[in-house]
C-alpha cells in the first residue's frame, strides 16, 4: 500500500531580517541587514552592515519598513533575493508642527 503525501513547500534558505533604506525602484528595494563580528586578536565587537537588492514584486514594502528576504537565483546583476515578508511597517513620518508664538514685552 502505497502512501502518498502532499510536497511541502520548500524552507526557506538564506533568510535575513533587515530594514529598508531604499524604494525609489520599481519592485526593487535596496535593504540594509546589520549584524556584529568579533575582532580575532583584540576580541571587541565590531558592527557591520550589509547592503541586498532585494526583488518585491508587489511593491509592498516602504523606506523604513522592517523586512525578511531569502535568497534566490539570481534576476539581475545585483539582484538575488526576494522579499519573504514585511516583519514590521516604518512608523509614518512626523508632521512640523510649528511653535506658539511667544509675545515680547514692551520696553
Amino acid at each position: 500500500m502505497a502512501t502518498t503525501s502532499t510536497p511541502s513547500p520548500r524552507p526557506l534558505l538564506g533568510t535575513k531580517i533587515g530594514v529598508v533604506i531604499s524604494d525609489k525602484r520599481d519592485k526593487t528595494r535596496t535593504v540594509t541587514s546589520a549584524y556584529k563580528v568579533r575582532h580575532p586578536k583584540y576580541g571587541k565587537y565590531i558592527k557591520k552592515t550589509q547592503k541586498f537588492q532585494v526583488h518585491d514584486e508587489e511593491n509592498a514594502s516602504k523606506e523604513g519598513d522592517r523586512v525578511e528576504i531569502a535568497s534566490c537565483r539570481p534576476l539581475s546583476k545585483t539582484k538575488s533575493w526576494r522579499l519573504v515578508r514585511v516583519v514590521e511597517e516604518a512608523l509614518p513620518p512626523v508632521t512640523n508642527i510649528p511653535a506658539p508664538e511667544i509675545e515680547k514685552p514692551a520696553e
